[in-house]
């Protein structure tokens, strides 16, 4: 058992020069994955290749009994696919004896042979292609030259639209072993809820993944992976304005009560809040806000729905909170993921993305051309219509009962 201190870092393979540089790169690819996962699930424990070693790491109880410390837990497997699946099942067990109060030093001893599991015939070749397939997927993404234009934008939507279903992919794989095909692409969309934006996301990026390998999907894959008809924003409970009003005044921080009010009134996403020019709030002219290009959808402008907001929410005085902006050092979603934690914080009631839907919402019933805030929001009609289907259902039959009525007056005039 070796101490190590808790954000000492792990060990990286150099550049890919050779094909057995390249076969670790892969290999450690494979591993992060893994480690995700295990992060996602609330794992305590992690896989860690040392050399040609894999073992555990993470928080472990002293020896002496004085509480727990960041420790490494050797396993004597090689750093290969069998020594991977049962280093696995390993960190399995070790966290089932965590949780059960029953980890016990004297049955890790760090020199203790183990045995490893009876190499499954194909499977660690099915493992290899695998990791080469999700390889060759993050290097076309990487070189998209649309995507390319904005790099913070491209780490954001891999991070939050691609990586978390090809993390699921992998560990439906690791599971059950599947080699990439057909049937492990259904596996997957499958472990989502049904007519869940989860499982349609996953549908979306699996179809991917297929049209790169040359993979068949079902016929039926795009009614699998939608029906997403309404949208869960069609069902959630969203803030009303007289709510979203209250909610400012409950904020005593005046940085993040701004914030609430920018994004009320301009249905920003989290992130944009500090990627957004407000000069023309100070000016004459329209109260515009210019969503810069560093933002996840790049460089756009909104128009303030209610203008009255602007005034009511002080928002030419701007005040944005002191978080960290350099995405050479943070993400955009590590920036979003402050923003919902001071609105749990000062216990606003909703979430910030409520704000968003709840703009889009109030510009349907104001009667705004979808096709403009769409725009707006920075994303394609389609996905506009898709998510705010039942509002704009709504406003729709409105004016046509309108309609009808307004002709029956006339036709019933003298």
């Amino acid at each position: 058992m070796e101490r190590i201190k808790a954000n000492e870092p792990v060990e990286e393979v150099p550049g890919l020069r050779t094909h057995s540089q390249e076969m670790a790169s892969l290999f450690d690819l494979r591993l992060q994955i893994l480690n995700e996962g295990f992060r996602t699930g609330g794992l305590p424990l992690r896989i860690e290749r040392r050399g040609e070693r894999l073992g555990l790491r993470g928080r472990l109880p002293r020896r002496d009994g004085a509480g727990f410390q960041m420790q490494r837990l050797s396993l004597g497997l090689k750093a290969d696919g069998t020594g991977l699946e049962t280093a696995v099942q390993r960190l399995h067990q070790v966290c089932g004896d965590l949780a059960g109060g029953r980890f016990c030093w004297s049955r890790w001893p760090s020199n203790r042979p183990r045995c490893q599991r009876p190499h499954r015939q194909g499977a660690g070749g099915a493992a290899d292609g695998f990791t080469h397939a999700l390889q060759r997927f993050r290097e076309a993404f990487e070189s998209d030259p649309v995507r390319s234009r904005n790099p913070a934008g491209r780490r954001s939507t891999w991070a939050t639209a691609y990586w978390p279903y090809l993390r699921r992919l992998a560990m439906v794989q690791e599971q059950h072993h599947h080699p990439l095909g057909r049937a492990l692409l259904v596996q997957t969309l499958e472990s989502y809820q049904l007519a869940s934006r989860s499982r349609q996301q996953c549908g979306t990026v699996l179809a991917a993944l297929a049209r790169q390998e040359g993979i068949p999907l079902p016929e039926d894959w795009a009614v699998r992976s939608g029906g997403y008809g309404l949208h869960r924003a069609g069902h959630r409970q969203l803030p009303t304005d007289r709510q979203i009003m209250a909610a400012w005044h409950r904020i005593p921080n005046p940085a993040w009560r701004w914030v609430l009010g920018v994004m009320a009134t301009y249905g920003l996403r989290n992130h944009e809040v500090f990627f957004c020019d407000c000069s023309a709030l100070h000016g004459d002219g329209a109260p515009v806000v210019q969503v810069l290009a560093t933002s996840k959808t790049g460089e756009r402008q909104v128009w303030p729905f209610l203008p009255e907001w602007v005034k009511h929410f002080t928002l030419a005085d701007v005040r944005r909170p002191p978080v960290a902006t350099d995405l050479e050092q943070v993400t955009l979603q590590q920036v979003g993921r402050r923003v919902m934690e001071q609105f749990r914080r000062y216990k606003v009631g909703f979430s910030p993305y409520d704000l968003r839907h709840a703009w889009a919402v109030r510009t349907i019933h104001l009667g705004l051309p979808d096709t403009v805030a769409a725009r707006m929001m920075g994303h394609s009609v389609a996905i506009h219509t898709r998510t705010y289907h039942h509002w704009m259902t709504h406003r729709d039959q409105q004016q046509a009962v309108n309609t009808a009525l307004a002709r029956r007056h006339t036709a019933d005039s003298p």
